[in-house]
């Protein structure tokens, strides 16, 4: 299938590792220009360079903290003027710290805030106005089983994630008119560097090894495994498609099963 991502310019946030870093890779791969962005300059350019030996394609570096609203839209802005334009935005941002009530200061409420839902809004209204004008847009949030299925001892994400499902829901259906498609995704266990954070977190608080934690993980999963970054990267790239036609306002899981709920 041709997903018409060729020529498309996207911009993706937080994408110098995990699933930020899949998903560039494979709109790279689909033969679109892609912006990216993390806060380490080293980082981003060793995944930059990744991603045009492995694709051939063209890829775009900049360093930004998306948690700081002026960095978060100058990204937008930056890569939209580097390559004459704007069609695809893919919202991410590192998780916030886990923990529950207990365990949360307020302190890391306004991080988690700013870091988790205000960085998605802010690139979002940058880009929106663009991709109204011509009439063109495609918008996915990375975002977490967790709008689902909430974690106990991710307070945090439950929270500043399902907000983002709101917004989301919501602008869908302003922007429909415009051929604007705006969706998310809600990953489930997947490999990646924020998933060992997690692990190494719940070892520490149950006492026992991070592979008994990856194991009670998989027990959980129907398909009986972690899935891996390419799997997600490839679901985002279709909402990223002109294939996506009429699919806006949806939430998306990617999770082998491990969301029980029916919504």
């Amino acid at each position: 299938m041709d997903l018409g991502l060729k020529n498309k310019i996207a911009v993706v946030a937080a994408a110098s590792q995990g699933l930020g870093f899949a998903v560039a890779r494979e709109l790279a791969r689909e033969g679109a220009k892609v912006g990216i962005c993390s806060r380490n300059l080293e980082n981003v350019r060793a995944a930059a360079d990744r991603i045009t030996r492995e694709t051939g394609g063209e890829v775009f570096a900049h360093v930004a903290d998306v948690s700081a609203r002026k960095q978060a839209t100058g990204f937008v802005e930056t890569v939209t003027r580097h390559f004459g334009g704007l069609d695809v935005l893919v919202t991410n941002a590192g998780g916030p710290r886990p923990g529950g009530f207990d365990d949360v200061a307020m302190e890391e409420v306004d991080r988690a805030y700013h870091l988790t839902l205000a960085s998605a809004v802010a690139m979002m209204k940058t880009a929106i106005p663009m991709m109204r004008e011509q009439k063109w847009g495609r918008i996915v949030n990375i975002l977490s089983v967790t709008v689902k299925q909430p974690k106990l001892t991710l307070l945090l994400s439950n929270t500043m994630r399902t907000a983002l499902v709101g917004f989301t829901k919501s602008v869908s259906r302003e922007i429909a008119p415009d051929n604007v498609l705006i969706n998310n995704v809600a990953p489930g266990y997947t490999k990646t560097e924020r998933l060992d954070e997690l692990a190494k977190d719940l070892s520490d608080r149950k006492g026992v090894s991070v592979s008994d934690i990856y194991r009670e993980w998989e027990g959980d999963i129907p398909m009986g495994r972690l899935g891996q970054p390419e799997e997600l990267a490839r679901v985002v790239t279709f909402l990223c498609s002109g294939a996506a036609s009429y699919v806006t306002g949806v939430t998306v899981q990617v999770d082998g099963g491990f969301v029980q709920g029916l919504m």
